[in-house]
């Protein structure tokens, strides 16, 4: 007990209920975070294939297996044909708007853009700037699991 009387002991509560657009905001900064991340090692010449765990009954045996395999990542960008690179802002499935006229990609010069445009949306997106974007998004799936 010498070592717990040398520390300061305090009640503590941990909150588990986070805001759901912080949770929104968390989501698509872990997404832009992976982008960065493919963008990156795509400029080194790497092939980036981030693993994950998957559970499986196996057929013969019933038995429950965990095994590591590598997640797919699709890329959020492209090469249009005047050789410029354009990036859509995914939240899930849906590209999200990014003004009020439509515009729905960011029109970039070369790779090094990318990776700094991409550094620049993770900022913006944890000042809850793409927070109506996302909102709009995420009623619109809600939606359709009403029907």
């Amino acid at each position: 007990m010498s070592v717990l009387s040398n520390l300061k002991l305090v009640t503590g509560r941990k909150y588990s209920n986070v805001s759901p657009i912080v949770q929104r905001r968390n989501k698509l900064c872990s997404k832009l975070h992976e982008q960065l991340v493919l963008c990156e090692t795509k400029k080194a010449g790497n092939q980036y294939a981030p693993k994950h765990m998957k559970t499986f009954t196996n057929k013969q045996t019933g038995e429950r297996m965990t095994v590591e395999v590598a997640k797919r990542v699709k890329e959020w960008f492209w090469i249009t044909d005047d050789k410029k690179i354009n990036l859509a802002i995914k939240y899930g499935a849906k590209t999200l708007a990014l003004n009020k006229k439509g515009a729905n990609a960011i029109e970039l010069t070369n790779g090094d853009e990318l990776i700094e445009t991409l550094k620049a949306l993770k900022v913006a997106v944890l000042n809850g700037e793409f927070d109506d974007a996302i909102t709009e998004v995420s009623d619109a799936v809600r939606t359709r699991f009403g029907k």
